[in-house]
């Protein structure tokens, strides 16, 4: 996966510590929405509520932001999703 540079002010570009990166959960058929809704609490510290709309943006709109920071946090989350059978990526903001 290819990571894009940030640019800030004149062309500068961002320290990476500086970059946030955004985690996004993708929509999929398989799993219900009270094990996405689990999940994203239990790996993302979601509270239930915040969880449960994640779920649904992610079913009515196919994705959604679940997660914002520093790469390597997200990644272990990223991970962790795809070890429990959810869909997610990472992308640079």
């Amino acid at each position: 996966m290819a990571v894009k540079e940030k640019v800030q002010g004149k062309g500068k570009l961002l320290p990476s510590a500086e970059r946030e990166y955004i985690l996004i959960l993708h929509n999929d058929d398989v799993n219900t929405f009270d094990f996405v809704i689990d999940t994203l609490v239990e790996v993302c510290n979601h509270d239930p509520h915040q969880a449960e709309q994640c779920a649904l943006i992610t079913h009515f709109k196919g994705k959604c932001d679940i997660k914002h920071g520093e790469f390597e946090m997200l990644e272990g989350m990223m991970n962790e999703l795809h070890r429990r059978g959810l869909s997610a990526t990472i992308a640079s903001n």
